[in-house]
């Protein structure tokens, strides 16, 4: 059967695929993966080919965006393949092309998910999914704008939280940290003087969400700012408008100081 499969490896190490998913890869002809979009903090090549029982071939960015993925499709055309990938497979919008390239060519597609670093993220920090607006990336400085600043502006006018996911090369180990954000933020802030980012903004730090030991910090930017959250990949949350409910979990889960109390509304 020429088919590809895309399924979810989850966030952490091996363990985090699905009894499905990797069901599925052990009845696979090929299997692939990519780890350059995520970093699962704890994963190990060896010891997940031991446990699919397959040779895993990882593809590089290069192999899949510049040259298409062909590596992938002349396999799919020959025999069921497998692409793994961090997380949920098209959480990201990285695949979809790979995926409708697929079609395209006659080969079946089919998606077996995984744990997905949004859903992680937001069920950590105890805030409502249903307040959450658009989700943003803030990227490393070298290409940094100032649409981060403009989405929490926008998502705050409607009372709704901020989800900034923090630029990444996992393959390169190169990492955007949550203070280098901040700063960044802040000095967008500085030019517009909006009063969109002060110092005195409530904001939710995440690190390695998804693993066995991740950092969550809640607390005002001034205080955030020099925190030490540990290891990558690292997320960052602006709370809009707060039930005192997630105040509570703040306080109670992410270390917030009892004035965030007052935030609630």
């Amino acid at each position: 059967m020429n088919e590809l499969v895309f399924i979810g490896l989850g966030l952490n190490d091996e363990k985090g695929i699905s009894i499905n998913g990797l069901e599925e890869t052990k009845t696979a002809d090929y299997v692939f993966m990519e780890l350059y979009t995520s970093l699962m903090p704890d994963f190990n090549l060896q010891r997940f080919e031991a446990l699919c029982s397959k040779k895993v071939q990882v593809v590089s960015r290069r192999e899949l965006e510049e040259e298409n993925g062909t590596i992938i499709l002349e396999a799919a055309r020959k025999g069921k393949t497998v692409f793994l990938v961090p997380g949920d497979p098209f959480i990201a919008t990285t695949h979809v092309t790979l995926r409708i390239d697929a079609e395209k060519h006659g080969i079946k597609t089919r998606i077996i998910h995984g744990a997905s670093i949004i859903s992680a993220i937001i069920s950590l920090s105890g805030l409502h999914n249903y307040k959450f607006g658009k989700t943003v990336t803030v990227p490393f400085p070298e290409n940094f704008s100032e649409t981060p600043y403009n989405v929490i502006a926008q998502n705050k006018k409607l009372g709704l939280h901020t989800l900034c996911l923090l630029d990444l090369k996992a393959n390169e180990k190169h990492f955007l940290t949550i203070n280098q954000a901040i700063a960044m933020l802040l000095e967008v802030e500085q030019k517009n003087k909006k009063r969109v980012i002060t110092p005195n903004t409530a904001a939710v730090g995440i690190a390695r969400a998804g693993s066995n030991h991740p950092t969550l910090k809640a607390d005002f930017l001034k205080n955030l700012a020099n925190y030490d959250f540990g290891e990558p990949p690292y997320s960052l949350i602006f709370p809009g408008d707060m039930h005192f409910m997630e105040t509570e979990s703040l306080i109670a889960f992410a270390g917030a100081p009892a004035e965030f109390r007052r935030l609630a509304k």
